[in-house]
């Protein structure tokens, strides 16, 4: 009766299918470069300020003090944020500000999410 029954079960589907599409390799690369980008909480931090800020956009200046960080580690990370295409940086005079890209953690918010 063993034998029997481990036939049934070798023949028997391990899961349910796939109902819809996966990620591509291509995508996992570009999600993946989002999310290292993302996954550091002083980055996390400053995406908060940013956003809260009047105009969803914040002055560089007014990060380094709710950070407790020095300017060139607020510097470094949010280059990384940019470079990662999250953040903008628009220069006024001797300041830089920077906002968050429309739409650019949307794509990663839906995978996590399974839309």
């Amino acid at each position: 009766m063993d034998t029997v029954l481990t036939l049934e079960l070798a023949g028997a589907a391990c899961c349910a299918p796939v109902t819809r599409e996966v990620l591509s390799a291509e995508d996992a690369q570009v999600h993946a470069q989002t999310l290292k980008a993302v996954a550091d909480p002083t980055r996390l931090r400053l995406l908060s300020l940013i956003a809260a800020g009047e105009g969803g956009e914040a002055c560089v200046c007014n990060l380094t003090g709710p950070l407790g960080i020095s300017q060139p580690t607020v510097s470094h990370h949010l280059k990384i944020l940019v470079q990662a295409g999250i953040l903008t940086r628009a220069r006024r005079g001797n300041w830089a500000y920077f906002s968050l890209v429309p739409g650019s953690l949307d794509a990663v918010g839906a995978i996590l999410v399974g839309r």
